[in-house]
């Protein structure tokens, strides 16, 4: 198949490895942070991380929109359904991250909660046009990569006139929680930079990291080969002392990005002040919010539903996870209490979080 068979060649894995390993400087560690869930879930189903010399170590960070999502949020759309009566959509893992009170969204719908699984935001729409009597609620999360199917809905609704139809917007952004990363002071050498986000936003907003932070910045696809290049490339800016944005990922992303995805956006949306992350707390300028055009279709200002802080639960360590201080195996309840059937934390619940997919492949074996 056409740009998958080619970059999951074992040979050319083998040479790629072989390079990493020779020019990898024994004296030196390097701590590469993978930003993105879909990089950690390919660095755990296909052993990259067993293929990589023992100075090379890569550290999951925050690239999960349902990991990063704090309980505050959850506890909010629950409150929406429960209180508000309205039918709540979100898409599938979502439906599973635990909140207060022992529930979730899934639980609140076997509790007799208007709670739908939906597909796409275009779903979200028509359930409210097939309900014109009840309020539709699209509980709208993700990255930058989701967000301009999110805005497109809002406008539909807006040109069909939907009085029915709101989001609670739990949008984020990747380079504010990179900053964050940074600022919290953990020990990074260079970021494999996310793909799927970059596609939308493209290479140029990462340039400050290289500029500022004297970071190297390698944006890959998720291949395992993918993966794998982008390793070799930044060993080799790390040891020419160079902090660049460079460009695995070239067949899908460009230094600008798609400039109709990002002005749909900006039509729709502006920065929020602040907004809480899960692992991150309260970072400035980090998430988005309708603008008072579109305010209509807000449903925190249209049920006033407010938002509140929850701490996680004291067993869990996905905080520490989702800032790259701590693995999941370090985690007391990974494994045992903590598992994809009985998610105590979030990093267990998408595919994507750290903590499912070292489990599910298997990676829970590994000595802390």
């Amino acid at each position: 198949m056409k740009y998958v068979d080619e970059f999951r060649d074992g040979v050319l894995a083998k040479n790629i490895a072989a390079n990493i390993a020779s020019e990898a400087h024994a004296g030196r560690s390097y701590r590469l942070m993978e930003f993105c869930g879909g990089h950690t879930h390919a660095i755990s189903r296909y052993g990259i991380a067993d293929l990589l010399p023992a100075n090379v170590r890569m550290i999951h960070g925050p690239g999960c929109p349902v990991c990063v999502l704090p309980i505050g949020r959850i506890d909010q759309a629950i409150r929406l359904a429960r209180e508000q009566g309205v039918i709540l959509c979100t898409y599938a893992d979502t439906m599973r991250v635990p909140a207060s009170a022992n529930l979730s969204l899934m639980r609140a719908k076997a509790q007799g909660a208007d709670v739908r699984m939906i597909y796409s935001t275009q779903d979200a729409l028509q359930v409210a046009r097939d309900n014109p009597q009840r309020e539709v609620v699209f509980l709208a999360i993700g990255f930058e990569t989701t967000t301009p199917p999110t805005a497109v809905a809002v406008r539909q609704a807006a040109a069909e006139g939907l009085q029915n139809f709101s989001i609670l917007c739990d949008h984020v952004l990747t380079p504010a929680a990179m900053h964050a990363i940074l600022a919290g002071g953990v020990e990074i050498d260079g970021f494999v930079g996310p793909a799927h986000v970059s596609t939308v936003i493209g290479s140029k907003p990462y340039e400050p990291f290289a500029d500022d932070y004297g970071k190297p910045v390698v944006i890959a696809g998720f291949e395992p080969l993918d993966v794998m290049q982008a390793i070799l490339m930044l060993v080799r800016q790390v040891n020419d002392g160079r902090a660049e944005v460079e460009n695995e990922f070239t067949r899908a992303v460009t230094r600008e990005g798609n400039l109709k995805a990002q002005q749909l956006v900006a039509e729709v949306f502006e920065l929020r002040d602040r907004f809480e992350w899960r692992g991150l707390g309260s970072v400035p300028h980090s998430a988005l919010k309708l603008r008072p055009q579109f305010a209509a279709f807000d449903a925190e200002q249209k049920f006033m539903v407010e938002y509140v802080a929850v701490p996680d639960n004291k067993a869990c360590e996905c905080a520490a996870i989702l800032r790259g201080q701590k693995r999941p195996q370090e985690c007391k309840i990974f494994g045992t209490v903590c598992t994809p059937d009985n998610p105590v934390g979030s990093c267990m619940v998408s595919s994507e979080g750290a903590c499912a997919a070292h489990y599910s492949y298997g990676r829970f074996r590994e000595s802390a």
